[in-house]
C-alpha cells in the first residue's frame, strides 16, 4: 500500500513536470519555426500596394528574378562560399595538425594569440583588412571576400582538439615505416579527421552564404554583389518595395543553406559525437 500511495503522491508533480517540459519545447519550436513560416506565408500571399488585395501565388518569387540578377548573385555567393569553406578546411586541418603533433618554440603563445583573435569583433578589424586588400589591388573583387576568409581561428582550435584526440601511436607507426610528416598527415591523420573537417566546412558554408557585412564594405559594383547584399535592392527607395517580394528573395537565399544543413546533418552529428567520444 505504501508503494501505491507513493506513486499516487508523485503522479501530479510528474504530470506537471511533463507539461512544463513540453510547454518549453513548444515555445522553442514556435520561436524558431514561427518567423520562417510567417515569411513563407507572406511571400506566397503578395498584397497589391494600391488596392491592398491579396493574390495568393508565386508572383512574388517571379518578381525577384525580374528586379535583380538573381543568377549572378547566386554565382558570386556560391563561388565565395565554396572557396572560403574549402580554404578554411585546408588551413584549419594543417594548422590544427601542427599545433597538435609538433613541438616548437613559442607554440603555446602563438596558439593563444590565434585564440585571442576570436574575441576581436569583425567591425574592429574590417578597416585594416580593407586597407590591405586595397593595397593589393583587390578592392571591389570577389577575391577581397575570399582571401581574408581563408584562415579560421575557430577551425584551427577545433581541428587541434580533434587531432589531439587521435592516437599518437598511428603517427609513430607510420614514422617507423619510413613515412615523413607530410605523408603521415595526408595518409593517416587527414582521413581520420573527416568528421571534424565536415564541421568546419558546414559551419563555414552557412556563415559565408549568409554574410552581409563584409560584402557591404568590400564590394561596390553590383556585378560583384553577393545574394544577401543584392536582396537589399528589393526594398526599393525609402523602403517602398513589396514586402512579399523581399521575403520571397529571403526564401530563395535560404534554400541552399537549408539543403546543406539537411544533407550535412549526418556528418555534422558524427563529427560532434566522435569528438565527444575522444
Amino acid at each position: 500500500m505504501s508503494n501505491i500511495d507513493a506513486v499516487t503522491t508523485r503522479s501530479p508533480l510528474a504530470g506537471l513536470g511533463a507539461f512544463a517540459k513540453y510547454l518549453v519545447l513548444a515555445i522553442g519550436v514556435f520561436l524558431t519555426i514561427g518567423p520562417v513560416v510567417w515569411t513563407l506565408i507572406t511571400a506566397l500571399n503578395p498584397q497589391d500596394p494600391v488596392t491592398h488585395e491579396v493574390t495568393p501565388g508565386l508572383s512574388a518569387f517571379a518578381d525577384v528574378f525580374t528586379k535583380i540578377p538573381v543568377w549572378l548573385y547566386l554565382w558570386n555567393t556560391a563561388l565565395v562560399t565554396l572557396l572560403a569553406a574549402a580554404g578554411q578546411m585546408i588551413s584549419a586541418a594543417m594548422a590544427g595538425y601542427v599545433f597538435a603533433r609538433f613541438e616548437f618554440r613559442g607554440k603555446n603563445g602563438l596558439f593563444a594569440v590565434i585564440l585571442a583573435t576570436m574575441m576581436v569583433p569583425m567591425q574592429v578589424t574590417i578597416v585594416p583588412v580593407f586597407m590591405l586588400i586595397r593595397g593589393m589591388g583587390l578592392a571591389d573583387t570577389l577575391l577581397a571576400l575570399i582571401i581574408p576568409a581563408l584562415p579560421t581561428a575557430f577551425g584551427t582550435f577545433l581541428m587541434r582538439q580533434y587531432f589531439m584526440g587521435l592516437p599518437a601511436e598511428l603517427g609513430e607507426a607510420a614514422e617507423i615505416d619510413g613515412a615523413g610528416p607530410w605523408k603521415t598527415f595526408f595518409s593517416i591523420y587527414l582521413p581520420l579527421s573527416a568528421p571534424g573537417l565536415a564541421i568546419v566546412g558546414i559551419l563555414a558554408f552557412n556563415y559565408h552564404w549568409n554574410e552581409f557585412f563584409r560584402p557591404l564594405i568590400m564590394t561596390i559594383s553590383e556585378q560583384n554583389f553577393t545574394l544577401p547584399l543584392g536582396l537589399v535592392s528589393l526594398q526599393g527607395k525609402l523602403g517602398s518595395g513589396s514586402v512579399a517580394t523581399v521575403l520571397a528573395g529571403v526564401i530563395i537565399s535560404m534554400i541552399p543553406a537549408l539543403l546543406v544543413f539537411i544533407f550535412g546533418q549526418k556528418p555534422l552529428r558524427e563529427g560532434l559525437t566522435a569528438g565527444a567520444g575522444k
